[in-house]
């Protein structure tokens, strides 16, 4: 399955050792099958390999499990290439991988945040069992089976809270307003990932936003698209900032819906050039309003792709930054354990012919974001007072200016004025008035800060100005 990538975020061949010989594995009836060993075998330096996992097993003070030995030989391997898209998952995360893409995931439907040490239920999907069992956004998970909650990390509580449909995981919540936390037993279901979100802006602006190109992607796009034109949608804004790229094939399925047939999407090319393959579209009915693309430096791969497309073979108009530039596809492979082999193949070029690997596409109209959009995130479990100092300090009272509570004194420096400015902003929020920052006050603060930036988000605002002034053109 080819993937046209992800920025720090597929395959078509692996090596694994079985015993002390590598063995290759192909898909057949969608998984694997043994076929023919590779002929890397016979490679004088293999000897090494199988000399230091022998001795390994052998001689190693502690105890070892030869698939660790194993999978670990295969990510060196894979490090070898000095390649950042070139990878080898072993087990669970290769399966947490193939997961991301498939478009769903079996678990029981809510997002957690850490705050303070404390898990806190985001939101909750719609239908999933957490919502049929009566869970809400703002409860804290405080037991797991029974026991409390010892995992460090949001990730590790997700795969505490994955697993095997129909299988059941019981979790102990406390609520504001209860004295006592309450056990409640979830059935782990099916929860779908969704890729696209649309709404409908003044003058008939359509706005979809991929966040990414799952295997429904293309679906969710056609759907989103549907019920535009069913409000009466005159034009498309399409969203693919912070969009980490994908799979391969819902990119071209939406590129043929938006480009006129025949006209190139991409061209891959292969090693050494000995295989070039040009996809072209196949639209079955004509695109006739008009288009819009919003990128940013973050859009790469597959969003890449595109928007490349759409501003050479639509004419669409990019707006915002350069994208990220990864010009190169992967292919990828799950084996018999869940492992994955995430393997760069090709390379590609725009319908023009152009190379954007380390370049990029770039807008034909350059609109960026406020300053603050690009603030970075305080880490969970930052606590900064009086005192504090250092970057995290520098961000915050950067994020305290852009809210409207600016502190005059040193920047880096959690001095007085810093102290005043936070206070302040709590007090507001009706926060608990400590003039600390602790991991409450600081989701509220990002909060803010998103709710300020869409009203604020020029590239957006430009897109919308740019549609209605193509669309008064053709009046």
């Amino acid at each position: 399955m080819q993937r046209i990538g992800n920025v720090s975020r597929r395959r078509s061949f692996l090596w694994t050792a079985i015993g002390i010989a590598l063995v290759a594995l192909g898909f057949v009836g969608g998984r694997l099958s043994l076929i023919a060993q590779h002929p890397i075998i016979a490679e004088p330096a293999f000897r090494n390999l199988s000399a230091s996992y022998n001795e390994i097993r052998a001689d190693f003070l502690k105890n070892t499990d030869p698939s660790d030995l194993i999978n670990g030989a295969a990510e060196g391997m894979v490090a070898s290439l000095d390649d950042p898209y070139s990878r080898f998952l072993s087990k669970e995360k290769g399966k947490a991988y193939v997961e991301s893409y498939e478009g769903e995931f079996v678990g029981i439907g809510v997002t957690v945040r850490q705050e303070d040490g404390k898990f806190i239920i985001t939101s909750v999907i719609k239908d999933a069992p957490a919502d049929k069992a009566g869970l809400r956004a703002e409860d804290v998970i405080v037991q797991l089976e029974g026991k409390p909650v010892e995992v460090k990390t949001t990730e590790e509580l997700a795969q505490k809270l994955r697993g095997k449909e129909g299988t059941k995981v019981t979790i102990g919540i406390s609520r504001s307003g209860l004295s006592e936390p309450f056990q409640v037993t979830l059935t782990r279901a099916p929860i779908k990932q969704e890729s696209v979100s649309y709404e409908m802006r003044e003058g008939g602006i359509g706005v979809v936003t991929v966040t990414r190109f799952a295997e429904r992607t293309a679906e969710e796009f056609d759907k989103a698209v549907e019920a535009l034109e069913k409000d009466g949608m005159k034009a498309l804004l399409l969203d693919l900032r912070s969009n980490p790229g994908g799979l391969l094939t819902p990119t071209i399925d939406i590129a043929n819906r938006l480009i006129p047939k025949d006209k190139t999407i991409l061209q891959v090319v292969y090693k050494d050039e000995k295989r070039v393959i040009t996809y072209r579209s196949k639209q079955e009915k004509p695109w006739e309003l008009p288009i819009a693309v919003l990128t940013d430096s973050h859009s790469a791969s597959a969003s890449e792709v595109l928007a490349a497309a759409l501003k050479e073979s639509a004419g669409a108009t990019v707006i915002g930054e350069t994208t990220y530039g990864k010009g190169v596809v992967q292919r990828f492979r799950q084996f018999y354990d869940g492992s994955v082999l995430s393997l760069t193949e090709a390379q590609w070029r725009t319908p023009n012919g152009q190379w954007i690997n380390e370049k990029g596409v770039e807008p034909t109209i350059k609109v960026s974001l406020p300053e603050y959009a690009s603030l970075p995130p305080l880490p969970s479990g930052t606590l900064l007072k009086e005192g504090s100092y250092g970057e995290h300090v520098k961000t915050l009272q950067s994020m305290l200016e852009a809210l409207g509570y600016p502190a005059d004194g040193t920047p880096g420096l959690f001095d007085e004025a810093t102290k005043r400015s936070l206070e302040s902003f709590q007090r507001d929020e009706k926060l608990d008035v400590t003039g600390e920052l602790n991991d409450r006050t600081s989701y509220r603060i990002v909060q803010r800060l998103s709710e300020k930036l869409k009203k604020e988000d020029a590239p957006l605002l430009k897109g919308i100005e740019t549609l209605k002034q193509q669309l008064g053109a053709r009046t």
